[in-house]
């Protein structure tokens, strides 16, 4: 683990596994192999050019329109068979936004989102030594319009994050809170700096999320 000399987490020889959606897979399966062109490939880079000497396996197992009861169904393969030192989990905002979607289908309610990240984490902490990274859903919008979508996804978004935010507590994993980072980063620019529509940011969003991470990590 990091000493006051050497405050990196991310130590020479561990292995990090990067989970959740669109967000983290960003084409790592398509013409972005292997890490994507979002927030893992940029925090990859920027670790690789401060520490060129650590010697640190990274994996990308983000899956597009993913939820939380997806990642439960692939957790062992996709996670736990690397034995990870770390894992970066970023899940929620499909859970709650699949009623928008057309033709809209049922949400993930707060409670069976809960129940899968604690499912997730509970056979990490029993079956690895890993350190967990837990990431807030987030949504890049801050003045909806009455009635709207936006208003909506605001109302319900704080209950997911109140799950990643007790399961942080819990699992005495770091905790990354997005949205709040967003919703700071909208005083000073609009909502079109960061992101086409509220869920999926462009590079710009990206390298705020990978700020954010590579913070948690002392980077």
């Amino acid at each position: 683990m990091p000493t006051p000399a050497d405050p990196f987490a991310l130590q020479d020889g561990q292995t990090v596994v990067f989970i959740g959606d669109s967000i983290t897979d960003c084409g790592r399966r398509l013409e972005a192999y292997p890490f994507g062109d979002g927030f893992v490939r940029f925090a990859i880079d920027l670790i690789t050019a401060r520490y060129p000497q650590r010697k640190i396996q990274f994996h990308n197992y983000g899956i597009s329109g993913d939820v939380s009861t997806g990642l439960q169904q692939r957790w062992d393969q996709d996670v736990l068979s690397h034995q990870p030192d770390w894992i970066s989990v970023l899940i929620g905002i499909n859970d709650l936004h699949k009623r928008f979607r057309l033709p809209a289908e049922p949400e993930i309610p707060p409670e069976l989102y809960h129940s899968a990240c604690l499912d997730c984490l509970t056979r990490t902490a029993e079956k690895t030594k890993a350190r967990i990274i837990l990431m807030d859903p987030f949504y890049i919008c801050c003045d909806p319009l009455a009635e709207s979508v936006e208003e909506e996804v605001l109302k319900i978004l704080p209950e997911y994050i109140a799950v990643v935010r007790e399961m942080a507590q819990k699992f005495q994993a770091l905790h990354v809170p997005l949205h709040d980072i967003f919703q700071q980063q909208l005083r000073y620019n609009p909502a079109r700096t960061f992101c086409p529509e509220p869920v999926h940011p462009n590079p710009t969003g990206h390298l705020v999320i990978a700020h954010a991470w590579l913070n948690a990590v002392n980077w």
